[in-house]
């Protein structure tokens, strides 16, 4: 049986997910799969969450189709009915409560099915950067180094493709091949981040272009990158920015896409780090590159792992 058929059987019998979710109600940890190298807390971060999903106006075609966007990317079309979460035995389909919708919204959870795995908040904090760089007219590409299967970056192509942006580009950096071993003689904050096990986090080249034809979005607008950052960042390091995001996790990755990308980011320009809160050798690889380079703009928070900031023009 294939992935897709056993996917579509499992949506059908969406009443037997729902009686084993909630024989599970008692147990968190049946429910919420932790894999890799992020925690699951115990509470979400966030408060609260809408009863009803916001939704953008009627009148805004561009709105809508990135809101749905939004929802396909991260698998969210069918919340509050169930969520898809990644197991060692395959694909668990659950009936949420609050604190699952909140890890999915936070990009707090291991999802199966969805194209990204970075939450709700951190695409719509790609669309703020993005609106805000088209109205600001700031020059440059986009490029995201560490993409999984691809979503944050889809979605990145869908925003250009929403607004209508035919001279700017999407970079898309990765191994393709899940993360690099640990370097530790030179990298000591990542001696214990060996990640190369996880099959979850490698998804080949191929895989994630056809993530990106299946939402009409794999076009010449579009490059790839693939292999280890420190051989292919240093080919782009002359190219113009206006957004740039790291998801590498290591400090070596992160520290990588900073010293090749930042001093090519146009004034006014974003630029998002997914794993500042939540991988220590990260936020120290940040924290190092800012205060060598004197860098004062303030970070903002996303969520509960991510930062950004918009560079500052000169005086």
């Amino acid at each position: 049986m294939t992935f897709i058929s056993a996917t579509k059987q499992a949506f059908q019998r969406l009443p037997i997910v729902q009686r084993l979710a909630t024989a599970a109600q008692g147990d968190r940890e049946n429910r919420v799969i932790a894999a890799g190298p992020a925690v699951i807390p115990d509470e979400p971060i966030l408060s609260d969450i809408p009863s009803e999903w916001p939704s953008p106006s009627l009148s805004d075609p561009k709105l809508l189709y990135l809101d749905l966007l939004k929802k396909s990317l991260t698998f969210m079309t069918y919340a509050p009915n169930f969520l898809d979460l990644a197991s060692a035995n395959g694909i668990r389909l659950v009936c949420p409560d609050g604190p699952e919708l909140h890890a999915r919204v936070e990009g707090h959870d291991f999802p199966f099915v969805a194209d990204t795995m970075v939450g709700l908040k951190r695409l719509e904090n790609l669309q703020f950067c993005v609106e805000s760089v088209l109205a600001q007219r700031v020059p440059g590409d986009l490029i995201e180094c560490g993409v999984w299967r691809g979503g944050a970056s889809i979605f990145l192509r869908g925003l250009l493709k929403a607004f209508g942006v035919t001279d700017r580009r999407i970079w898309v950096a990765d191994s393709f091949q899940g993360l690099p071993a640990p370097n530790p003689q030179i990298y000591p904050a990542d001696e214990k981040l060996n990640w190369q096990p996880l099959e979850y986090l490698a998804v080949s080249l191929e895989q994630v272009q056809l993530n990106f034809q299946r939402y009409g979005l794999l076009d010449k607008q579009v490059r790839f990158l693939k292999g280890w950052f420190c051989d292919t960042l240093p080919t782009v390091s002359g190219r113009q920015w206006a957004l740039i995001r790291l998801d590498g996790d290591l400090y070596q990755s992160t520290m990588e896409g900073l010293t090749n990308l930042y001093p090519s980011l146009s004034p006014r320009g974003y630029i998002v780090i997914d794993d500042y809160y939540g991988i220590p050798a990260c936020r120290q690889a940040v924290d190092d590159y800012r205060k060598a380079q004197g860098i004062s703009e303030e970070l903002v928070r996303i969520d509960w792992t991510g930062v950004f900031w918009q560079r500052r023009p000169p005086d």
